[in-house]
């Protein structure tokens, strides 16, 4: 093959998905749970199961469940929990979703995933205490984020934990992101 068509600068995109539609990177930081599920087509529009406990994802129990709006572009980043257990879903719109693994004891301490999600192809996160994750509105409407947590909110001393989405202590830069995403169109 031929490459005087190229432009210098140009960058190959990465594998993303296999030949069976699973992501290229399986490599999940430690108790991260990925359940991949399918809108069932329905006479009058569609079906989507958010989460069924038979799919053994994790042995916790959901408390509450909340939804999230993001508008576009919007960017709800770093958070974490000391007790409790995410479990994200995108109910509506494409957001990426980040974890980094912060927990030194871990087998993949320091490691990042990012998932791109949305309600054409639904999935549900299971994010584990002491896994940072942000969340960033990649599409061009308002998204709506689903979370069935192991542990309700507690008003008077919440389980939430912040840092600035450009910390210095997580090695992902949302903002580098958005250009990578330009380039891939």
């Amino acid at each position: 093959m031929q490459d005087n068509w190229l432009i210098k600068g140009a960058i190959k995109d990465a594998q993303s998905v296999t030949a069976e539609w699973r992501s290229a990177d399986t490599a999940l930081i430690e108790g991260v749970r990925l359940q991949e599920v399918k809108n069932v087509v329905k006479q009058n529009g569609f079906l989507t199961e958010l989460y069924r406990r038979d799919w053994a994802l994790d042995g916790g129990v959901v408390d509450q469940v909340f939804q999230v709006r993001l508008a576009p572009g919007g960017l709800s980043a770093w958070h974490a929990h000391g007790l409790t257990t995410d479990r994200l879903f995108v109910g509506e719109g494409t957001l990426k979703i980040v974890l980094y693994d912060g927990r030194q004891d871990s087998v993949s301490y320091r490691k990042i995933n990012v998932f791109r999600c949305s309600h054409v192809r639904p999935m549900l996160i299971v994010i584990p205490p002491g896994v940072w994750h942000g969340v960033h509105n990649i599409g061009a409407d308002t998204a709506t984020l689903i979370n069935m947590v192991d542990r309700a909110y507690d008003y008077s001393n919440p389980d939430h934990w912040r840092l600035a989405p450009d910390t210095p202590q997580i090695p992902y830069c949302f903002g580098d992101d958005l250009a990578k995403d330009a380039l891939a169109g």
